[in-house]
């Protein structure tokens, strides 16, 4: 498979899985941040800058294919395992928690203040 091909298909699956929006693999490694293992970003971080390296002859020649299969298949491998439900209902639960303690924090400063004044 050619290179921009996997890359292609790569953007797609990261937009799949992570929902990520953006104009190709670049822009989309840039927006899923966090989502992804660093190594993980770092290896695709190198494929990014072997899309560019490819455009010049010279520099095409100094391109480490291995790595680069080595990355794609290593992303392909985690995106797979991802399971798009699973991390918004994890997203979900997470607010709703940092929410409820945020709600109990107040009501025990609210039930603080009035023993203070000395209306409860």
């Amino acid at each position: 498979m050619e290179l921009q091909t996997r890359a292609d298909h790569l953007a797609q699956l990261i937009e799949d899985k992570l929902g990520t929006r953006g104009q190709g693999l670049e822009a989309k490694l840039a927006r899923a941040g966090r989502s992804l293992p660093a190594d993980l970003r770092r290896e695709l971080g190198y494929v990014v800058s072997a899309l560019q390296m490819q455009t010049s002859p010279r520099l095409a020649r100094q391109i480490d294919w291995p790595r680069i299969d080595h990355a794609f298949d290593a992303a392909e491998a985690y995106l797979r395992r991802v399971d798009p439900w699973d991390r918004r209902k994890g997203l979900a639960i997470n607010w709703l928690a940092g929410n409820a303690l945020n709600l109990v924090i107040v009501a025990a400063l609210t039930l603080a203040v009035m023993a203070w004044r000395g209306l409860v």
